[in-house]
């Protein structure tokens, strides 16, 4: 068995896990914005515009958490 070959598949692997944890946020918190700001604009259809521009700047922030994780994995991977 080749340790080199062993070693770059765990630091792909690891890399891996580590994305699919840290996507793991942002993904229930983008659900959980539209969700709310669906029901908001449901319970009160005239606050839609503020609502709506609330949901779009909430919704950038959390991908951008879902970015930098991206981020990490990749140097992650190519460092270590």
């Amino acid at each position: 068995m080749d340790p080199e070959g062993l070693n770059e598949g765990l630091k792909l692997l690891a890399a891996g896990i580590a994305v699919g944890f840290g996507m793991l946020g942002p993904g229930i918190g983008l659900g959980l914005i539209g969700f709310a700001a669906l029901q908001g604009i449901a319970r009160n259809p005239e606050a839609r515009g503020p609502i709506f521009t609330n949901m779009i700047l909430i919704a950038g922030l959390t991908e951008a958490i879902g970015i930098y994780v991206l981020i990490v994995a990749i140097l992650l991977a190519m460092i270590v």
